[in-house]
């Protein structure tokens, strides 16, 4: 890969506006590997999950199977409402996107992961959708946890929401605390 060539590729893909630094999504960074190595691959492995931490290494690799660039991320179950029920895919998602970071894919601002920059330091400001990821992320700990869908179009009607797809970034954290709230009570 010649650094011209990951610069055109980063220029191309959709940025998240993140307290006035733009961050791009694994999606996105996932895409723009494909662009660069067509038939690359990502693997991932679990170094250890152990009492509801698990740790995941993800590798890049080109298609000659060569390793362009490696990526860990740890997360802990039941540390957000996301992780209680996906904490697994929640760390393999942040393993990828620091792997393909480390690479360049998207790195022009950061390495760090979406979940790390708005759980440490950063406010979402964005008023973009969430991506998919993120809305199935939520259906399914909603699922999970068996929480109503009465109590699920409260808390969306609570922050004007007609459906989990309308969900702004801005607001995201928000809903999900809201949601904490009601697994907490039980």
């Amino acid at each position: 890969m010649e650094f011209e060539e990951l610069k055109k590729v980063n220029k191309k893909l959709k940025k998240t506006d993140i307290k006035g630094k733009y961050y791009v999504e694994v999606n996105q960074r996932i895409l723009g590997f494909r662009e660069l190595f067509t038939n690359g691959t990502i693997e991932t492995e679990v170094i250890d999950n152990q009492q509801g931490v698990v740790t995941i290494k993800a590798i890049v690799k080109d298609c000659e199977g060569k390793i362009l660039a490696t990526g860990h991320a740890q997360e802990k179950e039941n540390s957000s409402f996301i992780n209680k029920a996906s904490y697994i895919e929640n760390c393999e998602t942040s393993a990828v996107g620091r792997a393909l970071g480390i690479l360049g894919i998207g790195a022009d601002t950061s390495v760090r992961s979406f979940d790390e920059m708005e759980n440490k330091e950063f406010q979402v400001t964005s008023n973009s959708k969430i991506n998919k990821e993120k809305q199935d992320a939520l259906k399914l700990s909603i699922q999970n946890n068996n929480i109503s869908d009465v109590n699920v179009q409260g808390i969306l009607d609570k922050f004007g929401f007609e459906d989990i797809s309308d969900i702004t970034l801005k607001e995201y954290a928000n809903v999900i605390e809201a949601f904490q709230k009601i697994i907490d009570k039980r």
